[in-house]
Formats: structure tokens, sequence, C-alpha cells
């Protein structure tokens, strides 16, 4: 990898504006894929000729083909047909899948023999407890057994699959599922808020335990002073201090009041209080409820944890009180106090106070970084804004050997045909083992064929899970800038800066033009069917109904237009229309009700709503960079907050420091997850 410059960006951003509109409409690499595609419609509905599927026996989809045909008709398959199937196409992970459809027809046709001869270990519940009962049914019960059985009913606190009940009926007959692990179960359910499980797991324990158990389980559905009269025992307390934290979250008043009478009648001991109080005071806080300074002094120092100190320092800041926050910042840990976030508020706060020299050199730390705040300690001290890019440039030899890949000629070839889900299991096979370096070029690649969100959910963290904050530098492949064109043409149609509509791309889809939330919200701006036809209408573009905001040039068009109305609503100020884009109007009028006269940057660290504030800082941050993306300079985030435009000549420049503070990859897609 090498620094990227902005010469190497502007040509980038040349072959961009040509790209593909999306992957369903880029012109097939391989002239069969329309043929595959048309195939696994017909197979998934048993029609598929044997002739057709032999045609493209050798394509590398041919494993989806014959699996998509197999499922169809699998409640009348045989176990050679299947076995052949698993042997034909060993390892990949089409296998895998039907081997799970073909181990839930066993269980259902309760065929016991061919499922132990099938079955070869899952992480499903269901799975397993199917395991459990071929074994029982063909006389395999012994000790290994017990212990499967008894491991599966200690593993998680979540209800599981009724194919459990006879297993764990015939553990219990076999007087293995004791008292001492049905209260286990009890505990963990209790820890977990799952009142349902606890009473499903009590069931068998001896009468005068049930009766405790069942009034355990009501206590946490619902806590009451009835607890006070319980056994002073661990698992009381245990089970007190889970119903009264679980209350704390939707009534921190009620939690607070139950907690000075069942606390002493139970003898709580100090970390039970302070588990307690901790979440009083966090979700009294977090609504800015009456109190809020009150309780959080109550919670002992040894129950703060990292959200708690930040939100001592977000209370102290809604009520102006810039002392008790620098206190609070104080209070964190070295490695939370050096974050930008609080480097940089610490600075604002301490040059509020007169400490100019003080909030300087906090300002220039914060600056090193790039991040929204650094980006804003940039801006206190007139800075050039600091990204140090890295640009992949493999040989040409590792890119074909990737691209060659097999698992991965399948995920990208899946993902061409629109079968994302199955493109998915491919890829994760794909760069299963593969190194750095190779994973950065499948991401590449995955780019190259519009698969955009492979950047978002791949780089960042190594192979073993542990962060790989270099990977974060790899701007170009983490900051697309498909329609690059369209984005500058609404953008100027409307008014509004282009490299905020890419920055609501960016956020909102990853650039997939296909994307589609759980409430419905659909295409690379994420927009509602309800607004994109209200929009449509407004500005006399054809609708055909909620799949036209999959089409990327008019969801650009519509979502454009859609943030001029938030920015109209709320008087030309970016950083109130982007909450509003993400929560709502309602919401962002009544936090503006609550604090009219804070300064953008501590408005939006005072938001309670911990999506919209992160949303707010992370599409501001994008915005500098897509600025970057364009053309090398950025507005200055201080005047994009406010709506203004910066004229060329006064925009801000870029610059990689020497020896960066920390990490010089922006934290904006901390959280984002698949």
């Amino acid at each position: 990898m090498r620094i990227l410059s902005r010469w190497t960006t502007r040509w980038l951003l040349i072959g961009l504006l040509a790209a593909p509109l999306s992957a369903s409409a880029a012109t097939f690499d391989d002239p069969r894929l329309p043929n595959v595609r048309d195939a696994l419609e017909i197979a998934e509905q048993g029609r598929l000729d044997p002739r057709t599927l032999q045609g493209l026996a050798d394509h590398p989809l041919a494993s989806w083909i014959e699996y998509a045909q197999l499922k169809h008709d699998l409640a009348y398959a045989s176990p050679e047909q299947v076995r052949a199937y698993l042997n034909r196409y060993l390892g990949q992970p089409a296998t895998r899948l039907l081997r799970d459809a073909w181990l839930q027809q066993l269980d259902r046709r309760q065929d016991w023999p061919n499922f132990r001869t099938f079955y070869a270990g899952s992480d499903k519940p269901a799975l397993q407890c199917g395991d459990l009962a071929a074994r029982l049914a063909t006389g395999a019960v012994d000790a290994t057994w017990d212990s499967d059985a008894i491991a599966l009913w200690s593993s998680t606190s979540a209800s599981l699959p009724g194919d459990c009940d006879a297993p764990f009926a015939a553990l219990a007959n076999r007087g293995k599922l004791t008292s001492d692990l049905r209260w286990k179960r009890i505990e963990l359910a209790a820890d977990a808020g799952n009142d349902a499980v606890m009473r499903a797991s009590a069931r068998g324990l001896p009468a005068s335990d049930f009766a405790q158990a069942m009034s355990y389980a009501a206590f946490i559905d619902s806590p009451s002073m009835s607890a006070s009269a319980w056994p002073k025992t661990d698992r009381s307390r245990r089970i007190a201090a889970d119903g009264l934290e679980r209350m704390a979250h939707r009534n921190p008043s009620g939690a607070e009041q139950m907690l000075s009478s069942i606390g002493p009648a139970l003898q709580l001991n100090a970390a039970q209080r302070g588990q307690v109080l901790y979440d009083v005071a966090l979700w009294t806080v977090a609504s800015y409820l009456p109190g809020s300074a009150a309780r959080l002094a109550a919670v002992p120092k040894s129950s703060y944890d990292v959200r708690l100190h930040e939100w001592h320092v977000r209370e102290a800041m809604s009520r102006g009180d810039d002392a008790t926050a620098l206190r609070a910042i104080a209070a964190m840990d070295t490695v939370q106090r050096n974050d930008p976030r609080w480097q940089y508020f610490a600075a604002r706060m301490r040059e509020r106070a007169g400490d100019t020299a003080g909030a300087k050199a906090l300002y220039a730390q914060a600056a090193r970084t790039a991040t929204f705040h650094g980006f804003l300690a940039a801006d206190r001290l007139n800075l050039p804004y600091a990204i140090c890019a890295l640009e992949l440039q493999p040989s040409r030899n590792d890119s074909a050997r990737i691209a060659a890949n097999p698992a991965l000629v399948r995920a990208l070839d899946l993902f061409r045909i629109d079968r994302t889900s199955w493109a998915l299991v491919e890829w994760k096979q794909a760069i299963t083992g593969m190194s750095d370096n190779e994973r950065q070029i499948a991401v590449s690649l995955a780019q190259d064929a519009g698969w955009y969100d492979r950047a978002l959910f791949t780089l960042g963290k190594h192979a073993d899970g542990t962060p790989a904050p270099d990977e974060l530098r790899l701007y170009s492949l983490r900051f697309p800038l498909n329609h690059a064109r369209n984005v500058q043409d609404e953008a100027q149609r409307n008014g509004i800066d282009r490299a905020w509509v890419a920055a609501e791309i960016r956020a909102e889809s990853g650039w997939m033009p296909n994307a589609r939330s759980s409430a419905d919200a659909r295409g690379l701006m994420q927009l509602l069917p309800s607004t994109g036809a209200k929009v449509a209408r407004a500005l006399g573009v054809a609708w055909s109904g909620p799949d036209t905001l999959s089409q990327p040039l008019t969801n650009i068009t519509l979502g454009a237009a859609y943030l001029r109305q938030m920015l109209d609503r709320f008087d030309g100020k970016t950083y109130l229309a982007i909450g509003a884009y993400n929560a709502g109007s309602a919401p962002v009028q009544r936090w503006l009700a609550q604090r009219p006269t804070f300064d953008p940057d501590f408005w939006i660290e005072t938001v309670s709503y911990k999506e919209t504030r992160e949303y707010i800082a992370r599409v501001l941050a994008f915005s500098v960079i897509y600025d970057w993306r364009f053309d090398g300079r950025a507005t200055p985030l201080s005047d994009r907050m406010l709506g203004r435009i910066t004229p060329v000549t006064q925009r801000r420049g870029f610059v990689c420091p020497s020896n960066p503070n920390g990490s010089t990859a922006d934290d904006s897609d901390a959280g984002e997850t698949q």
C-alpha cells in the first residue's frame, strides 16, 4: 500500500464517473450468467430440464442450480440422491445448506438412522436436539449423550426449539436433569430478563422450589415489594438485582425507590446495589430527567464504565456546567480521555473558561485524527484536515490468483445475478484463511463488481478479529463514489452540498441500490415508499410503486430533493436536517426546544438518541471525506453544519501528519454490522 495523492484521487474520480449503474445493470463478464439466473428460477419451481442442468454442469454455480432443484424436491428425495450431491460438491457452502435442510426433513420423517448418518455437527439448537433425539431413538444413550444434553440445556438463556422437549424429558427421566441444573438455567434467564424461560425451566422442581421460582419469574416480569419477603440467599439477591435493573430501564424512580426497601431486606451487597444504581442513573440521564446529577453521584465509582462516564459529561453539558463536565472527562481512564471526542470537548470548555493554551494543545492532538471531532478541532486552529490515505496496489499475479479463488468466483457471480444471501455465504468462505492483503484484494474485486458494502463489513479487522486500523485508511475502497455526476447534478439542482448527498448515500446504504431496511426504507438513500411517492409527485417524477426506489438515479433525485426539504424545514442548518433525516422532525424539534441556544457541536453531543447522535457525526465526517474524494479540498465542517457551502478558494486542504496521534483512520464506521 502507498499514500494516495490528490492527483491519484482525481484520476480515480474520472473512472468513477463512468462506473456501472448497478450490479444487475452491468454487462456480465460471463455470457452464461443470464442462463444461470434463469435456470435457478426454474429450478426453484422444480421444473428444471435435466438437459439444461447438464449444459451448465461445468459452470461455477452448478452446485447452486442443483441445490435449488434438489431442495424443491427434498420431501421426495432419497438418501442416495442427497449423498451423491454432497459428495459431488464436497466443501462448498451450498452443501452445508442442503445438509441442514435434509436433516430437518429427516427430523420431520423421524428417520433417525439416516439422521445419524448425515449429521456432522451443527451450531443450530434444533439440529443439536435432533441429534439427541436420533441417538435416543436408536438406543445410543450413554454418558456422552447425557453430557451433550446437559451442555445444550446450560448453553443459553433463550428459548430452545420444541425438538428439544423429548431429549430433555428423557434427561430428566434418567435423573440427570437435576434441580441444580434447573436453577442454573433459571438464573441465566433472569440475567437476560427472560421470565418465560424461567417458568419453563422450573417445571420439575420440588413444589416449594417451584413456587419460589415462579415468584422470581413474576418479579423479573413486573418487580414488586413482594421480593422483600424472599429468603436471604445469593440467588434471591442476584434475581432481585436483575429485576430492579430491568425496571430501571423504564422507570428509574420506581427502581430507586424499590431498591431502598428491597436492598436492606435482602442484604444486597455493594456490587449489586451499584449495579442497580448504575442503571437508575443511566436511564435517568439518557432521557435528561430531573435528578440526573444526584443519581450519577450516587453510583459508586467502581460501578462506572465507559458509557456512564460519557453520559456524566453529557448531563453536565446539557446544563451548561462546564466545570462538572471537565471533571467528568478527567475521571475517565487514559484511553477514553484521549479519544478525539473528549479531547475536543475538553478543549472547547477550557477555551470557554479562558484557558487558551490548554485548549490549543488539546485541539492539536485531536486534529491529528481523521474523525468528526478531529475535523472540528482542525477548524478551531485553522489547520488542514488530517487524512493519511493508503491505496491498494496489488501485483497482477496476486490479483489474478485471488480472482480465481473458486468461492470468490461463485460469490461474485451470485451477487451479479441478485442472489445476495447465497453470495454472502460464499463470500464468508472465500475470505476465510486469506491474509490481510488477499482479503483487501477480494474487497477490491467485489467493488469492481458493484458490491460496495463488502468494504464496510470486511475491512478494519484482521482474520483473528483484532483491529486493523491501517485498513480504515483505504478510503477509495471504503468510500466509493458511484453515480458521481448524478450526485453533483442533483445537489446543484437542489442547492445543497454534493459531498453531503454522497455522505448520506454512504451512511444509509453503502452505495447498494437494492438495500432495504427492516422499516422498508429502500435504495441508495433509504427512502420510505410513502416519502418517495410524495416527493415524486411534487417533482413530477414517474412513480411505479416502491420498486422505483431501487433505480439509483431516481433514488438520488428523490433523496436530494428530500434533503432540501429537511434543510428548509430547519432554517438551512445541515446538522438539524441530518438529524431529522434519521430520527424524524418531531424529535429534532423537541431537542431544539430543550437546548435552543446550544452551539451545533454541543447540541449534537447532547442528543439523547445514540443512533441519531452518532449518525449526525458520521454523515458530517463522511462529507469531509467525500469533499476530499471530489477534488481534494473541503468546506470547513463548522460551515457545513450551518449549511454554508464555502467557495473553492476558501476551502480547507488535507495533510498527512508525520507522526499521527493514535489512529489516522476515521472511526466513523464504528458499529457498522451486517
